[in-house]
């Protein structure tokens, strides 16, 4: 896939003073940058299939969301697209692979917080411009097939890119946030919930249960004026173990309790492993021994895990945004493990299944 999208993104800015910038609305930005029919059957295909897979209607595959810590750099997430759909097409059999494209990078303190907010990662603010590179960037990979799931961090954002996303998920620093709790009851993909940055797993649970319920809340419609939004709740709500400052929770043990708890409540039964974060100490290289030991729970007959998360890149390991010329393929976040190891680890876990 050769990119220009940085060059064909325009972005208009009439009205800027020190405080504010003005931007289009969800409905316009959908408007000029739209998913083609390709890219539409590619977003519904593949939350159909994703929640077969949660429900354990389709038992036989494993869910597997791989890809980028975060969107730096559009050219390099083409050419890793390109790579990424050869390989799903290889182990659609035994696994489904969606394509992390997260581009809002939840911090801690400060730091560089994504491309919808800092597309030329330079600190400089330019969210228009952000937000139609990610859509343009969305439709391109969606019109070739491959299917895209994000961290849904701001809600006042969602709705831009929402449509092209074919699974959602709420982080560890937001999981106990009502806000967005409601944004995943309101959100029309399987949306996996984080345990909290402790490891524990009492609010996920709560998370799911809240997003799997009806609310009624005030947000935004498409044109972006406030309104007063009722949800029917989302069935393909679902906790995320990805560890936590107390240490992994990957262990069958810990996997057992979330299926557990999920059924006592009656909630989705299946259960995604975050391979990295807490659940690999935050070593990209311990990823591949934490997928291997889910892979062997389910294998011995642990039907409620429907997959893992996995953080992969071009290049493994991680650089500095600010460090001179950067590597290209190479996250400017948290660290990933690199393409050849990605498939070797996923044509591993296909052929064991």
């Amino acid at each position: 896939m050769k990119s220009d999208l940085l060059e064909q993104t325009a972005v208009s800015t009439a009205e800027v003073d020190d405080q504010c910038i003005s931007i289009p609305s969800p409905f316009q930005m959908r408007q000029n940058l739209p998913l083609d029919e390709n890219g539409q059957a590619t977003v519904a295909r593949a939350r159909t299939e994703i929640g077969d897979i949660l429900q354990g209607k389709d038992s036989e595959r494993l869910l597997i969301l791989c890809g980028p810590c975060s969107i730096d750099n559009v050219n390099s997430a083409l050419v890793y697209a390109e790579r990424f759909a050869r390989l799903a097409e290889e182990v659609l059999d035994k696994a489904l692979l969606v394509m992390r494209t997260y581009f809002e990078k939840p911090r801690s303190v400060v730091g560089w917080k994504g491309l919808l907010y800092d597309p030329m990662t330079e600190g400089e603010r330019s969210p228009a411009a952000g937000i139609a590179l990610a859509r343009r960037l969305l439709a391109r990979l969606t019109g070739s097939g491959v299917s895209c799931a994000t961290e849904f961090l701001n809600p006042l954002l969602a709705p831009y890119l929402e449509d092209c996303m074919s699974y959602g998920s709420i982080g560890a620093r937001t999981v106990e946030s009502q806000i967005h709790r409601e944004l995943a009851s309101r959100l029309e993909m399987p949306i996996g919930l984080k345990n909290g940055m402790d490891g524990g797993l009492s609010s996920a649970v709560n998370a799911v249960r809240s997003a799997q319920s009806s609310h009624s809340f005030y947000s935004q419609d498409l044109h972006g004026c406030p309104a007063l939004v009722s949800t029917q709740g989302n069935n393909g709500a679902h906790v995320i173990l990805r560890g936590g400052s107390n240490g992994p929770n990957f262990d069958s043990k810990s996997v057992s309790n979330a299926v557990d708890a999920g059924r006592l409540l009656g909630l989705s039964r299946g259960v995604v492993v975050d391979c990295s974060h807490g659940n690999s100490g935050k070593d990209h290289r311990k990823q591949a021994s934490v997928a291997m030991e889910v892979l062997r729970q389910k294998v011995a007959g642990q039907d409620g895990i429907a997959g893992i998360m996995l953080e992969s890149n071009l290049v493994a390991g991680q650089q500095s945004a600010n460090a001179g010329p950067r590597v290209f393929g190479q996250s400017i976040t948290d660290a990933c493990i690199g393409w050849k190891d990605t498939e070797c680890l996923v044509r591993e876990l296909a052929a064991s299944l």
